[in-house]
């Protein structure tokens, strides 16, 4: 039988800002993917998004992003490899302490943003995340796009990875996600997101913004918890995935068989 892990990030209210409707999304998935502090969140918020995973019977990640609270880790930094390395260390470090006061283990680590798009075509940045994961725990498995540099990186620091498919994301012909910036770059269309994520899941395809049909390898169907249709989109894909026979499942799970 056909698994496939449903994730998504979380946790990216800060303050009196509220981000994202992570109580009512986590019933429909399998991962979340908390954010750290650095491009959203703060201590309560990680603290009870923790809390609410462990509710839900939810696997945790944690997502670091770059120090960018203003543009929500969108916007790309220039940072030397050490510093990378070490604000991974820290912000699994962090999120680590409040899965460790409510008795859950850390399943895995997906990076945000700007950090995750520039890692999975920059060796040298994605090397600095896979070393900054090893160090703090090996076991940790590495969520990034399929045939990124950040999937080629886990396996040279001997890193469990899971590949990665956005339903609400296009891409562009070599396989990354289209710029944010680009018109069409992010899909709205509930209909269009489901079909979407039945062609990768069954088929390992999806047709680039340009029209072209490319091969994508899928672990894990992320949803953006920022996007508006989140919530809609979290209980559609579910309940089409399990139509096709499909069974969502951590990913974890998923990669073992």
């Amino acid at each position: 039988m056909r698994t496939i892990d449903l994730n998504c990030d979380l946790g990216e209210s800060f303050g009196n800002y509220k981000c994202g409707m992570d109580e009512e999304i986590l019933p429909y998935i399998t991962s979340a993917n908390i954010a750290c502090g650095f491009h959203a969140s703060d201590p309560l918020i990680m603290q009870k998004t923790v809390r609410l995973a462990k509710e839900n019977q939810v696997h945790i990640g944690a997502h670091p992003g770059f120090q960018d609270l203003a543009g929500f880790g969108r916007r790309n930094m220039s940072l030397p490899p050490a510093e990378i390395t070490a604000i991974i260390e820290y912000q699994i470090g962090a999120l680590n302490a409040f899965c460790a006061a409510n008795d859950v283990r850390l399943q895995h680590v997906k990076p945000h943003g700007a950090l995750y798009n520039m890692a999975a075509k920059d060796p040298v940045i994605a090397d600095a995340i896979c070393e900054g994961i090893a160090a703090v725990d090996p076991d940790l498995i590495l969520l990034g796009p399929a045939k990124s540099q950040l999937i080629l990186s886990a396996e040279k620091n001997n890193l469990r990875a899971a590949r990665e498919v956005f339903a609400d994301r296009a891409y562009e012909e070599d396989g990354s996600l289209v710029a944010r910036s680009k018109p069409g770059a992010v899909i709205s269309d509930r209909k269009e997101a489901l079909a979407r994520v039945i062609q990768m899941v069954k088929y390992g395809t999806v047709t680039a913004i340009t029209g072209r049909e490319i091969e994508v390898e899928a672990d894990s169907i992320c949803i953006h918890g920022d996007n508006p249709a989140a919530l809609v989109f979290a209980k559609s894909i579910r309940e089409a995935l399990q139509a096709e026979g499909i069974t969502p499942e951590p990913m974890k799970e998923v990669i073992m068989k």
